[in-house]
């Protein structure tokens, strides 16, 4: 088991313990295994680690507090990551993550028809969407979930995601809201079963929908 610092025990052999540095390449696999709406996007990728510097290594390196590993019987099987402020959060990645992967990966262009592999994130890491919405002020907490096969249908993520919500109660939090892909039907329904409701308005972004949920 790399790292230590156990929080929850799933049963089974399945716990959920702290991110710590070490689970970098973790964390990048979970999500290239994941990344095509909950399935494994690693046929669709020419760069593996792509996805895992845009959405999850900087939750370890920002926001350390909120950032946790599934772990199984046969090692790292999935991520629970989160964010109290994602104002806050999102300055940081403007100001101290992008720059240094603006520099070490070149733009593709605007011109999406000429992508390929991962020109879509690399073209994203030089035109984030960093803004946060004003009608998300009553929700301004935001997370990630992600779990590999072996993880699934045991009540893991119901559990892991009522763990975040007490974390960001805690932290005095009073909304929290994810953005999950629209073809991501299972996702959508299982957020719809915790209390989640989608939000729509203008100022949301198109490509993805926005479930968001009060926190007591």
């Amino acid at each position: 088991m790399v790292g230590s610092g156990i929080v929850l025990d799933f049963g089974g052999g399945f716990t959920l313990r702290r991110a710590c540095t070490a689970d970098h390449v973790a964390l990048a696999m979970v999500c290239l295994k994941t990344g095509d709406a909950g399935k494994d996007a690693s046929a669709l990728e020419d760069d593996p680690d792509l996805l895992g510097l845009i959405y999850t290594i900087p939750y370890q390196i920002f926001e350390p507090g909120l950032a946790f590993m599934v772990e199984g019987p046969e090692g790292v099987c999935g991520y629970l990551l989160g964010a109290a402020d994602t104002r806050a959060f999102n300055a940081r990645l403007r100001e101290s993550w992008y720059p240094s992967l603006q520099a070490r990966f070149a733009d593709p262009g605007a011109d999406a028809s000429r992508w390929q592999g991962s020109d879509w994130a690399r073209h994203w890491i030089h035109h984030p969407e960093l803004d946060m919405p004003v009608i998300l002020d009553a929700y301004p907490s935001h997370g990630h979930i992600d779990l590999l096969p072996p993880a699934r249908g045991r009540g893991i993520g119901r559990k892991a995601m009522s763990f975040l919500e007490e974390k960001l109660v805690e932290a005095g939090s009073p909304g929290l809201h994810l953005q999950v892909m629209p073809e991501n039907r299972g996702a959508l329904s299982f957020y719809a079963a915790l209390g989640f409701a989608e939000l729509r308005h203008p100022s949301l972004p198109r490509h993805c929908v926005h479930v968001v949920k009060k926190l007591r």
